[in-house]
């Protein structure tokens, strides 16, 4: 029996989407002189930036998230627009040490290249000890770990590396019905968009699916008026 010197050193679970765009990333290789995202690739002079807010219950002080792209093969069919780098912001220096340390992971992730979008469920899995908090809209946040993935998540999108998933005008007919006809048998209005709870009924439950504050009984059901997610289904 030949005995194997070598050892597994680690292991990756290579999904159908993954494979899927490997396999993209390779035809259009071959296709022609195509750059993509990778740690050879030198900043430009000028980056594209997006700010975005973050305002918690849990510091008097904003964070300003600030992520600047590179767009790869300007003017050709090719054109893509790819992270580089974030950039964490606050008065607040109780958190300046890990900010820093996250907002070099996160850019040295950006330069990677690749399927980049796994950090924003890295981020969006990290709890808080001490316990979450509602953000404004009525969505649960399990810490400001988790918000900053949020707001990866919501960058990504914004570029097009994340598909943007939205509910067709039958699911959002059927919400618009559905809170109607619940608004009517309380006889009270809904919440301001003032309102942490954003714009859904005060008394709305948590959503488990879409982790928003806007899931109510119906019928004998719960659902979510946010994402449109119920039992009954």
């Amino acid at each position: 029996m030949k005995k194997i010197d070598q050892k597994i050193v680690g292991y990756e679970v290579v999904t159908a989407e993954k494979k899927a765009l490997a396999k993209a990333e390779a035809e259009a290789g071959q296709k022609g002189n195509i750059v993509q995202m990778h740690e050879a690739v030198e900043r430009p002079e000028m980056l594209i930036g997006s700010t975005y807010k973050i305002k918690t219950p849990m510091s008097e002080h904003a964070m300003y998230v600030t992520i600047n792209d590179m767009m790869l093969n300007e003017g050709t069919a090719h054109e893509m627009r790819r992270p580089f780098e974030i950039f964490i912001n606050s008065k607040n220096m109780e958190h300046y040490q890990w900010v820093v340390a996250l907002t070099l992971l996160i850019s040295a992730v950006f330069r990677k290249g690749g399927d980049i979008t796994f950090i924003v469920d890295e981020l969006s899995a990290v709890f808080d000890p001490q316990g979450g908090y509602f953000k404004r809209g009525g969505k649960f946040m399990p810490s400001l770990v988790a918000e900053i993935g949020d707001v990866v998540e919501k960058h990504l999108k914004m570029i097009g590396m994340i598909a943007n998933e939205q509910l067709d005008e039958q699911q959002q007919k059927l919400i618009q019905e559905k809170r109607a006809e619940y608004e009517a048998r309380q006889a009270q209005p809904a919440a301001s968009d003032d309102s942490d709870a954003g714009n859904f009924p005060p008394d709305a439950q948590l959503c488990k699916l879409c982790t928003t504050k806007a899931a109510i009984v119906m019928d004998g059901c719960l659902t979510c008026l946010n994402c449109g997610d119920s039992k009954c289904q």
